[in-house]
């Protein structure tokens, strides 16, 4: 019978294959009493379990060394480093420990008890890449638990294909000669991803995980078709069921129907004509039909992006998110060395053209140290986050600064600061930047010359545009918390997550606002959240006058195809029609 399950779109375009069911990764822990003698053996057995991981991990890391990067991307590495990371978190060591201890549990108990700990810290971060962290270290604690049970990885690279007789839907595609198959798991670790990668599988569904999980990350990195957080999806389906994953929309078909497969096969082909169209475009600059050049910058998360960035055809870095710098290191932050040469990698990548650093954008609620947490804080998204943690913490701050002023020397830079809304606030920052120089040139360090900026993310700041542009250089648009805050909407609360919309009439006069008050007065502006790489939304925000869109490098040759269709002088006055509707989202769709 055939069914469908939704999910999140994390990675485009459409997967047809058989179901490889991978064992779920949560496993049966057994819950006994140990002896006062026995404590001793029970440390030493998680420890034995601990190192078989880290030994495990750090052969995969030395073998991705010998891979290209098309096998074994940058991001890949990065998660690794991660679950490294974790498995040395002094927390979770000194926590099992205490448990076997104190409480004489036995080590499978206590490592899963200190798991809960941890997690619960993970569930109240209102940040959500980093609430999706707890899945890793879940993944790593149960890497442990399979070693010490000597339990394989539930993920095995299968070395023949379905051997199920063949029926209509096999007849659609060749008699299944070449049947491609689709990993269905709970979840995926890093590692697994890399096993995954060198195997047979056309794509992948999880049961769990977000837009910025590990899993969703890597698949975009891969451009392979992926569906997560497919509730269920490891219950529902069966072994060597057909399987449709539809990354465009979030879709899962199961079983589909001879009609419904033929449906998605002419999709499927569809597909891979358009993006060996839209390839023939990488080359072709960027201007709408009444010769209006566009600017189509990329966001990245680490230095080893820019070759991605680079490759779609990106004039240059919109968005180099620093925090990810910051994140998964127990609370031990880069030091200035270290970021400066991650900066001046990600600079050097891209070959000359600008690179924009926002300043670490972490706060109460996303703690680097657990004694900076402060638990008083009801709603961690109006607390202490982005400029107002970084004003508070000064020497972590001039660190950044002087690190990102010393890159500069190595190309064209902007400094970007995020969340400002009050005229003090940007003095005060605007004076640790002129320290931060101050204290290069008194140690006789070069540094280069940086536009600054700030981010538009607050309706207040974006009411008060004037007090900004007499201060900064240009102006960048963040849609993704300005529409949070503009239409009070936790984007992490599932409840009201269907209120979330980027075409609600306050949020696109603020936004057209600023793209205008910006070019009253000569200042660069761009958006960089995800309004910028959505395709639907392109005219509309060309015809608010916007020429700078930063977006996932992926999505930039779909937007540059809709920029080369459009005539921005036609455009204006059908934004303005847009912008007057009470439900603009008819008039869009209806274009």
């Amino acid at each position: 019978m055939t069914f469908s399950i939704q999910g999140l779109a994390v990675a485009r375009g459409i997967a047809i294959g058989r179901a490889v069911l991978v064992a779920s990764s949560r496993m049966d822990v057994a819950h006994y009493f140990i002896k006062p003698a026995e404590i001793a053996s029970e440390i030493e057995r998680v420890r034995a379990g601990r190192n078989a991981v880290v030994d495990e991990i750090r052969r995969l890391q030395a073998s991705i060394t010998h891979m290209g990067p098309k096998e074994a991307p940058h991001e890949l590495t990065a998660l690794l480093d991660v679950h490294l990371m974790l498995l040395e978190d002094v927390e979770l060591i000194s926590g099992v420990k205490h448990w076997i201890t104190d409480r004489l549990y036995n080590a499978e108990w206590a490592l899963t008890t200190q798991l809960e700990v941890i997690a619960r810290q993970f569930d109240e971060m209102e940040d959500e890449y980093l609430r999706e962290r707890k899945a890793d270290l879940e993944q790593i604690a149960e890497k442990v638990l399979r070693a010490m049970k000597g339990v394989a990885s539930p993920v095995v690279t299968p070395n023949a294909r379905s051997t199920r007789k063949p029926s209509q839907q096999d007849l659609l595609l060749d008699d299944t000669v070449d049947v491609p198959l689709i990993l269905v798991a709970h979840d995926l670790s890093p590692s697994d991803m890399l096993q995954f990668k060198q195997s047979v599988f056309a794509g992948f569904i999880t049961d769990v995980g977000g837009k910025t999980s590990h899993t969703a990350i890597v698949a975009r990195s891969l451009d392979i078709p992926a569906v997560v957080g497919a509730r269920l999806s490891s219950q529902l389906v069966r072994q060597d069921d057909w399987v449709i994953i539809d990354g465009d929309a979030g879709v899962v078909v199961v079983d589909p129907s001879p009609i419904i497969l033929a449906e998605y096969g002419f999709k499927q082909r569809q597909g891979e004509l358009e993006r060996g169209r839209l390839s023939r475009l990488l080359h072709t600059p960027a201007v709408t039909l009444d010769g209006q050049k566009i600017e189509l910058l990329a966001n990245i998360e680490m230095p080893e992006d820019t070759p991605g960035a680079v490759k779609a055809g990106a004039v240059g870095v919109g968005l180099f998110r620093s925090e990810f710098l910051f994140m998964g290191r127990q609370g031990k932050l880069p030091n200035e060395e270290e970021q400066f040469q991650a900066y001046r990698r990600a600079i050097e990548g891209m070959q000359g053209m600008p690179v924009t650093i926002r300043t670490v954008d972490i706060g109460a609620d996303k703690p680097l140290d657990k004694s900076l947490k402060d638990d008083a804080h009801l709603n961690p998204a109006l607390g202490l986050r982005a400029i107002r943690w970084s004003l508070a913490d000064p020497a972590m701050f001039l660190t950044q600064l002087r690190a990102i002023l010393r890159a500069a020397a190595f190309g064209k830079v902007k400094l970007l600061i995020p969340m400002l809304v009050h005229a003090s606030e940007i003095r005060q920052t605007l004076s640790l930047i002129d320290h931060a120089r101050a204290e290069l040139d008194n140690r006789g360090t070069p540094y280069g010359p940086v536009q600054i900026g700030a981010m538009i993310e607050i309706p207040a700041a974006a009411l008060t545009l004037k007090v900004f542009l007499r201060y900064f250089d240009f102006l960048s648009i963040g849609t993704n918390d300005l529409i949070q805050y503009t239409l009070a909407i936790d984007r992490a609360d599932e409840s009201v997550a269907h209120l979330y919309d980027p075409l609600h009439p306050a949020v696109l006069r603020l936004v057209a606002g600023t793209i205008a008050e910006c070019v009253a007065q000569g200042k660069e502006v761009s958006v960089c959240g995800e309004m910028a790489g959505d395709v639907s939304l392109t005219r509309l925000l060309l015809g608010m006058g916007l020429r700078s869109f930063s977006m996932h490098p992926a999505q930039i040759l779909a937007v540059k195809q809709e920029i080369l269709r459009a005539d921005t002088a036609k455009l204006a006055p059908w934004a303005e029609q847009v912008m007057a509707d009470e439900e603009p989202g008819q008039r869009i769709t209806r274009r």
